[in-house]
């Protein structure tokens, strides 16, 4: 019983640890896809919207 208590808590801090991680590296698609060929204007006026 204790390993797999053991195991759900590593599972809990990992999920929050990658969780946190990720969030830092996370960008919105107005960002992530625009070029210079792009046509992507205000994200508040697109379907795309700012978050």
């Amino acid at each position: 019983m204790k390993s797999f208590v053991a195991a759900l808590a590593f599972a809990v801090v990992a999920a929050v640890g990658v969780a946190m991680v990720l969030n830092t590296f996370q960008e919105s698609s107005a960002v992530a896809f625009t070029t210079t060929g792009a046509r992507v204007g205000d994200p508040g006026n697109n379907l795309i919207g700012p978050g």
